[in-house]
This record gives C-alpha cells, structure tokens and sequence, in this order.
C-alpha cells in the first residue's frame, strides 16, 4: 500500500483541516514524501532531537489530530510545537544524525528507510519548519 505524505505550512488548525480531502493546495506552502509511517516519525524524531520519551508523547496525545480519521482514510495532524522548536534550532549535522538514528529505528521493526531519503526527509521539514516560523504559522502533516 503507498501512503501519500505532505507536510505543509498553516496558520492554524482550521485552516490546515480543510486540506484533509483534497491535500494541501499551492495556498500552502509544502514538501511531499512518500511510504513511511508520519505519526509514528514525528513522535520517534521528536525523541530523538527533543529528549523525549516515546510513552510520555503517546500519553500526551501526539501527535496532534487536526482533522479525520486515524481509520486508514486521510488525516491531518499538527506537528508539536516542540518538535518545531528543536527542527528549527538544529545544525545540519544534528539532523543528519537524527534521520540515521531513525533509519536504525525502523530497519529493527523490519521497516527498511534509505539513508539519503531520510536525510532529504529530516532536512527539507526543518527547512519547511524554518519558513514556518518566519512567517508565525504552523506546520502540518496529510496523510493520505
């Protein structure tokens, strides 16, 4: 099965839950990547760069559920403030390790990541959070 991910720029929860059945549109400033699992990688990169307990963001409700269903149609979720935080604040070389730490992480679930897609993934949404903050919006992920 392919699962379509885009992470986008919003100002704000309303807005970014009209993306939920059409995606983000050119109004959205975005990135669009492909067949890995989001809700589970912002949680296991906000761990990672954040020193976060993957229980204590489970517990907490993240990530964040702006619009549908978690029930295999498309959904909508916010990324954390404070995974936004860390992204924009991390050197190049920070994110490079975090996106291999995470290729490790899945290859031990059996989920195999290219590095360099990784890498490109990790890099391009702290570029995409970068934007972000300049312009104070959030930033979002469809799924679809």
């Amino acid at each position: 099965m392919s699962i379509v991910v885009k992470f986008f720029v919003a100002p704000d929860d309303t807005s970014a839950a009209l993306a939920l059945h059409a995606g983000p549109v050119r109004a959205f400033e975005s990135r669009s990547f492909g067949n890995f699992d989001p809700e589970l990688a912002v949680v296991e990169w906000e761990c990672l760069l954040a020193d976060s307990s993957f229980e204590e963001l489970v517990q907490a409700g993240e990530p964040r559920i702006v619009a549908g269903q978690d029930d295999g149609g498309c959904v909508v979720f916010a990324i954390s403030p404070r995974l936004l935080t860390a992204l924009a604040g991390a050197e190049r070389s920070r994110l490079r390790e975090v996106a291999a730490s995470w290729v490790k992480q899945r290859s031990e679930d059996g989920e195999v990541i290219e590095a360099e897609i990784a890498d490109e993934i990790v890099s391009e949404l702290a570029a995409l959070v970068r934007s972000a903050r300049g312009q104070s919006q959030g930033v979002y992920c469809w799924v679809a």
